[in-house]
């Protein structure tokens, strides 16, 4: 300590600089200062012996030769432990147990390979006919090449001498003993085969060398471990039914075909290798899953896109930012004539408009202020509970899970992570070839760390072969980015894929991959596709910036999709499409520019408890022939509808939150717009019509013929998400409408509609708006309440039947009236003009209702209406109003007026309170149930089915020819 204090320590590491490695090491024991000062020469003498040793290349090699590593002393000591695996077999004397200290092995002899001076021989096949095991063969630098194929019959290192490059190999080997190694070699393909190595039982060790257009063969129980070599030109590696080989930090480019190839299952028989490469692997595995997303630096390089320039990638958009937001019914939110152009279109095309609800509050007067002693309770009603639970904010969307956690829930995964090992691949680059890597008949692949940049494909993974790949960038590949196909199966974790012309992962035939934790982004086309009976579980991971649906399932497809954020997509975030299934649960979808889930033509998922918000479009688009079960999600703050249907379509929505979106809550339609750009649903429509006809790109979908077996093979549907009973009519039930930026619920069809315990309220436009109903509309068990204008408004020559109803406090009036059909036992209370106003040529049955109106009279009968308004219980509501409570126009010949009861809230002339001034007996409607703060999930589909069977009707064919009986809004 007193001699290394008598020198500064910049001094002491000038002086150390100096050392070979041996004397480093035996400085190391000194004492713990000597240590560590040996130790700080890290970046400086640690760095040259380790970039100077010939036997290895750069550690970051090939994928960031210009990253620093971690520690350049750990990086020399990991390549001396795992060069030297090749020899860990060498054979000990026999000797007695009191001569184990004197043990020593056999010294191992150098043979030098040339034709300069000091050289043994001048060709490799005279030298290795002479060595023995062990023994070292050292090539001067020269081209040597051998006329027939060399067996290797006894373990030898063959080493190039000089720099890589100086030595060139025209030879076939055939390894026939247990081990062998080549090190600072390039391998080129002799005359008679492109094969320039192959064993099929013994363990080869290759480190810095080059294949160039030459092709290695390694056959099982063989095993093979490479290390820092390059695969140029065409060159690639073959392995068949190998149980463990080690591919690690090499380089494969320019291939016509795969750069590695995987074939067949694992064989049982393991020779001498395999225990010491799986301790390695595992070593390897252990060290990458313990290396965070913050701190591996292939997990940083998120590529820009041009949806995520605005916000970073996840960036929340505020709840107050979309609230405080005036409605824009010109242009989108990039001031474009985007969807919301059509709103003026479609809210003006009918025979109801905004501007005629403002006509009659200007002539109405100024409204009166409410009198206390007039108020009806109707708080009590029995959909309270949809009104409290309605609010979200950004803390209660799912957050992603990590891939530990996702781990600790999945025992599959755990298991794959545990068995699956057959090749490895670790720290490689493949680029610009045709093919990465080709898994096929059982094999068993392990891709880690890689980097896959302009290929044709980087994956491909095929009949019952499985794979797991961790930690992958795949990138820039001219299709999809990683195929599945024929029954495949694995584990795709924490890998970057993106910037791939097609699908970043592509799942056919009945592979069933679980993918989690990717970040899969700013794709040219879609960027997971599942079709033709594909399946999979797709969870935790990260969507964003695609140009096509984040998430596409077609053609069977029927994934698990689950707690994934996928956002910022320049399509829809999740599309099922073509008879496409799936359960799609929990995730959070946003800030898209089409619908955030769109399903269409035959598409039948489950979506089920999902955060939809923030896009720039629809919410939910179900449209021609779409079907599946909508329920329990929150679809909020979208700039178009929150859940806009086609007629056609048969989805099922139950216990949905639909709030705070610029356009209606949910948009019933007859048929899409016809004339290009003339409303929404012709622009939205014929987009996502585009995106279904384009699917996932010609060259995917007629891939090896399997567009025609897909067709064919409907029957063989697997049964895992479908134990629903089909349905003849669409259902909507307990969902709760509230506070979008114009109606509530918006009807324009041609077939029945029924609308069923619903909360709609606090809605800037109508709360149900029916302008086109040539078949039988319900509205049953509803709530409708604090709506801007009318509680209800239905159009001339509409069909309505509202049964059961609650309709409170809307800014219009209760119920405008202009179709045909009947107005029976509602509550219509506190709206601020009449009660029920009938107009124009409506024929209506006005039965058994209990009105109260703020302003004007509580029942309005105009001239030309027909029908019967009986028994029904009418509640003063002002009391200096100037209108009767019950107005029937004098010249008004064809409505009966029949034993209606009108009530003030005193007993005439006695000045005392009447008994019956209250929604009692029954309490105020509707009747619903609160299922006891269970969630909407908990809803058995079959409730729907049974209330469908209570109220159903017959139903005639509308506007479509072979169309489905449209919409029970349950």
């Amino acid at each position: 300590m007193m001699e290394m204090r008598a020198l500064p320590l910049e001094l002491w590491r000038l002086i150390l600089a100096y050392l070979p490695l041996p004397d480093l090491g035996r400085c190391c024991q000194v004492c713990r200062a000597w240590r560590e000062l040996v130790l700080s020469l890290d970046a400086t003498r640690w760095r040259q012996l380790c970039l100077g040793c010939p036997e290895c290349r750069h550690p970051n090699w090939p994928r960031r030769p210009n990253l620093e590593p971690p520690s350049w002393r750990e990086a020399l000591r990991q390549h001396s432990l795992a060069s030297r695996t090749w020899a860990q077999n060498v054979p000990e004397l026999q000797s007695s147990a009191c001569l184990t200290l004197f043990r020593r092995r056999k010294d191992r002899r150098v043979w030098r390979v040339g034709a300069g001076p000091g050289c043994d021989f001048e060709t490799l096949r005279g030298a290795l006919t002479v060595a023995g095991p062990y023994d070292r063969v050292a090539l001067q630098p020269g081209l040597y090449e051998e006329q027939a194929e060399v067996s290797l019959k006894v373990p030898v290192e063959i080493v190039g001498m000089g720099k890589l490059g100086d030595v060139a190999l025209l030879v076939s080997f055939d390894q026939q003993c247990p081990t062998a190694r080549l090190c600072n070699l390039v391998l080129m393909p002799a005359w008679f085969s492109p094969v320039v190595y192959k064993t099929s039982a013994g363990h080869v060790q290759l480190d810095n060398c080059n294949f160039e257009g030459a092709q290695m063969q390694v056959r099982g129980p063989g095993t093979c471990q490479a290390r820092f070599c390059s695969f140029a030109q065409g060159g690639s590696a073959h392995f068949l039914g190998v149980a463990l080989s080690l591919m690690d930090s090499c380089e494969f480019s320019g291939s016509d075909s795969a750069s590695v190839t995987v074939e067949g299952p694992p064989v049982a028989e393991r020779n001498w290798a395999c225990k010491h490469l799986a301790a390695l692997v595992k070593t390897m595995a252990m060290n990458s899953m313990a290396t965070t997303p913050t701190t591996d630096p292939l997990k940083q390089g998120i590529v820009n896109s041009p949806s995520s320039t605005a916000r970073p990638p996840g960036g929340h958009v505020p709840m107050e930012t979309w609230i405080g937001q005036e409605t824009d019914r010109v242009g989108g939110p990039k001031g474009g004539d985007g969807a919301l152009l059509s709103q003026r279109t479609v809210l003006e095309d009918g025979g109801w408009s905004e501007g005629d609800v403002k006509k009659e509050d200007e002539e109405g007067g100024v409204m009166k202020r409410a009198d206390p002693a007039y108020s009806l309770s109707y708080e009590a009603h029995g959909l309270a509970h949809l009104w409290q639970r309605g609010e979200v904010s950004e803390a209660d969307e799912p957050v992603l899970r990590t891939l530990h956690e996702e781990l600790q829930l999945d025992a599959d995964a755990q298991m794959l992570v545990a068995t699956v090992y057959g090749c490895v691949l670790r720290h490689c680059l493949l680029r610009d070839g045709k093919g990465g890597v080709h898994m096929c008949n059982h094999a068993n692949t392990r891709l880690e760390a890689n980097v896959f940049t302009r290929l044709h494909y980087a994956v491909r993974c095929i009949q019952n072969a499985k794979m797991v790949m961790l930690g992958n960038e795949v990138s820039g590949c001219r299709a999809s980015g990683v195929f599945l196909r024929l029954s495949a199966q694995g584990l795709i974790a924490e890998n970057n894929i993106h910037s791939n012309a097609e699908a970043g992962l592509d799942i056919r035939k009945g592979a069933n991959p679980i993918i989690l934790c990717n970040r899969i982004h700013s794709g040219l086309r879609s960027g997971i596709v599942v079709l033709g009976n594909g399946k999979g579980s797709i969870r935790s991971n990260q969507i964003y910036g695609n140009k096509e649906a984040g998430v596409y399932i077609l053609f069977n497809g029927n994934p698990v999709v689950s707690g994934n954020h996928i956002f910022q997509g320049q399509a829809a975030g999740i599309a099922v499409n073509e008879n496409g299934r799936g359960l799609i649960t929990d995730n959070v979808i946003r800030e898209n520019q089409w619908g955030g889930a769109d399903i269409r033509r035959g598409g039948d998922p489950i979506l089920r408890n999902n955060f939809i918000c923030h896009g720039y479009s629809d919410g939910v688009v179900v449209g021609e022939r779409g079907r599946g079960l909508i329920e329990g999600n929150h679809i909020y703050g979208n700039n178009g509808c929150g859940v806009w249907v086609m007629s056609s379509s048969l989805p099922q929505l139950l216990g949905n939150y639909i709030t705070h979106n610029r356009m209606y809550g949910l948009a019933l339609f007859c048929r899409k717009d016809p004339e290009p750009g003339a409303g929404r649903e012709g622009g939205v429509e014929r987009g996502v019509e585009r995106d279904g006809e384009r699917g996932v790109g010609g060259e995917n979908l007629n891939e090896e013929g399997e567009l025609s077996a897909w067709e064919n093979d409907l029957d063989s549907e697997d049964e895992r998400f479908s134990a629903r009973r089909p349905i003849s009519v669409a259902l909507v039930e307990s969902n709760c409408m509230s506070h979008n930026g114009a109606e509530g619920v918006y009807v324009r069809s041609c077939e029945s509609v029924n609308i069923v315990g619903n909360m709609v309220g606090e809605n800037r436009g109508v709360g149900v708006a029916v302008l086109q109903s040539t078949q039988l509309t319900r509205l049953v068990g509803n709530c409708i309440r604090g709506n801007a204008h009318a509680g209800v408004t239905v159009a001339k020559e509409c069909r309505v039947e509202l049964r059961g109803n609650g309709v409170y406090a809307n800014g219009g009036h209760g119920v405008s009236y202009c179709g045909d059909g009947l107005v029976v036992e509602n509550d219509i209370v506190g709206n601020r003009r009449s009660g029920i106003r009938a107009t124009d040529n409506a024929d209506v049955k006005v039965l058994r209702n209990r009105v109260q109106a703020g302003q004007g009279c509580g029942i309005c009968i105009e001239e030309q209406v027909r029908g019967l308004v009986q028994d029904n219980l009418v509640f003063q509501g002002h009391s200096s109003s100037p209108t009767p409570q019950i107005q029937l126009d004098p010249q008004n010949q064809e409505c009966v007026l029949l034993n209606n009861t009108l009530l003030s809230p005193s007993l005439p002339g006695s000045g005392c309170p009447d008994p019956h001034w209250a929604l009692e007996n029954p309490p105020p409607r509707p009747h619903g149930n609160d299922p006891s703060g269970s969630s909407s999930s908990a809803h058995p589909t079959n409730l729907a089915i049974a209330v469908t069977t209570r109220i159903t009707a017959s139903v005639e064919s509308g506007c479509h020819n072979n169309g489905s009986i449209f919409c029970t809004v349950l």
